[in-house]
């Protein structure tokens, strides 16, 4: 089977300005996306047009459709209606620990560290924060960099899963921190 001439489709959230996702579009897909409103795609890995969301229900409404200069490119400024990415995250481009974090929530592997930590409950998950929080704070007060170094990630990643188990997203941290950066008078202003 030949494949059809595709298209680069950049997916950007209109509200935010987030970069979401890259798919494919043939002029099927490209077709459907303008006369429908809602984004679809061509899925080079099945061969065949795809509605996003068609399975998940996380669809992407189409504010704007534009094609780059050299018409080889499309960007799509649209509404998600859930996470744009199929590990459950926001975006497809969000950091590697939080995709690989946010998976493994999705999947549950047997053996999974994270599995083992959400199957404890979110009461489960902020308990262990706690306990890093407390090493943090030791390793800082009078132990090695490697050390404070090592407890930092630990209190990281222990968060991140506290995050997955509320069934928030990283983005909304970023969000509010962006929030604070803007707001001069705050208490919390990062400036």
């Amino acid at each position: 089977m030949t494949q059809p001439d595709l298209k680069a489709a950049i997916v950007q959230d209109a509200r935010t300005g987030d970069v979401l996702m890259l798919a494919w579009m043939d002029e099927e897909a490209e077709r459907l996306t303008r006369e429908t409103g809602e984004a679809h795609f061509f899925s080079r890995s099945r061969q065949r047009l795809w509605r996003k969301g068609e399975t998940s229900g996380n669809t992407l409404a189409v504010r704007e459709l534009r094609d780059d200069c050299d018409g080889d490119a499309l960007l799509l400024r649209v509404d998600p209606a859930g996470p744009a990415c199929h590990t459950g995250t926001e975006s497809c481009f969000a950091p590697w620990l939080w995709r690989t974090v946010s998976q493994r929530a999705l999947d549950r592997p047997e053996g999974s560290y994270v599995a083992g930590l959400l199957d404890e409950g979110v009461a489960g998950c902020a308990r262990k924060v706690g306990e890093e929080a407390v090493e943090t704070v030791v390793a800082g007060l009078g132990e090695s960099d490697e050390r404070l170094v090592s407890e930092v990630a630990d209190l990281w990643f222990h968060t991140l899963v506290l995050l997955a188990a509320r069934g928030l997203d990283l983005a909304d941290v970023e969000r509010e921190l962006e929030r604070r950066h803007r707001q001069p008078s705050s208490v919390t202003n990062l400036g």
